[in-house]
């Protein structure tokens, strides 16, 4: 089957008055239904839909509706810091639905220059001396291998194009995602959730989950951390701005660690550093560790899946 505790505020930066950043509402639901073919005595889910605070995000309601109503229910925060769900169905049901209401202000905070940022070498060798934990999990686990996501030779040599000797880290990551969405095809129906990076990059077509991995990937290969980003991209752009790739389901996008400027959140998919468009839902290594929901049951003939996506701006952007 492929793929709440409110999570701990975190209040958006303090501004003097009359300078608060520019911040953009959105009401966002989403919608996974399953449906097995016939009754099931039970099953068991575990969910990564509750959206998920952070500087750039205040969430001021996130809650998730299942139906059937779950006998078993609890919610707790990750390794990453994710809010996960996990529900029993202990029921005859033949049909599974989660619907995930979610509000919340994306912040416009300042983009440091790309140009500004240390040299990429520096910033790897720099990671042994990182003081502490990032948002619950160590900084440089991320460049270390990962269930999905591994360092590979392919990968490296196709970093390299962008991360050559002595280029500021951010300024070679941000060129990374223009190679991959210049080179590279999006075709729902070149992969799947199984599909190995290396068939990826043989064929240069996939979706936001697979471009994301690649940006990882070449990160790690190059020996720097990245993550990875689960979340939602605005189901309308705004006024003159074409509509984007992804906007009706779930995304992802892929976030580079940049030393003392932090993390950079890339979307290849898209082409874009990621701004006020995008809503957080959480991170990982991989898709592996964040995926929307997955599960298993007793039974059943083969299921359908419908996932519907809305993001709707509420503050009139």
């Amino acid at each position: 089957m492929p793929s709440p505790d409110q999570p701990e505020a975190v209040d958006a930066p303090t501004y003097l008055p009359g300078l608060a950043p520019p911040a953009v509402r959105y009401r966002v639901r989403h919608v996974t239904a399953y449906d097995y073919g016939e009754e099931v005595p039970i099953s068991h889910h575990l969910l990564h839909l509750t959206a998920r605070a952070h500087p750039r995000q205040r969430v001021r309601r996130s809650t998730l509706t299942i139906d059937p109503v779950p006998a078993v229910r609890s919610d707790r925060t990750d390794y990453f810091g994710n809010t996960v769900t996990y529900v029993a169905v202990q029921e005859p049901h033949r049909t599974f639905t989660i619907t995930a209401d979610s509000e919340v202000e994306v912040f416009l905070l300042p983009q440091p220059d790309p140009s500004a940022s240390p040299p990429w070498e520096q910033v790897r060798d720099s990671l042994r001396a990182l003081p502490g934990p990032d948002d619950g999990a160590e900084i440089g686990q991320y460049a270390f291998d990962s269930a999905l996501v591994s360092a590979s030779p392919e990968l490296l040599a196709y970093a390299c194009i962008s991360f050559t000797a002595g280029r500021p880290v951010a300024e070679a990551a941000v060129d990374l995602m223009r190679r991959i969405n210049a080179e590279f095809t999006f075709d729902p129906s070149a992969t799947t959730v199984a599909t190995p990076l290396a068939e990826v990059m043989k064929h240069h077509r996939g979706v936001c989950q697979d471009f994301a991995q690649i940006v990882i990937g070449c990160a790690r290969s190059v020996g720097l951390p990245a993550r990875y980003v689960s979340g939602y991209l605005r189901t309308l752009p705004p006024p003159g701005q074409p509509r984007r790739i992804g906007a009706d389901v779930s995304h992802a996008w892929a976030s580079v660690w940049c030393g003392p400027q932090g993390w950079l959140d890339l979307c290849p998919t898209n082409n874009l550093v990621v701004n006020q468009d995008f809503v957080t839902i959480a991170w990982g290594r991989d898709y592996d560790d964040v995926s929307p929901a997955r599960g298993v049951l007793m039974g059943g003939a083969g299921h359908g899946l419908s996932v519907s996506v809305d993001v709707e701006p509420l503050s009139g952007a």
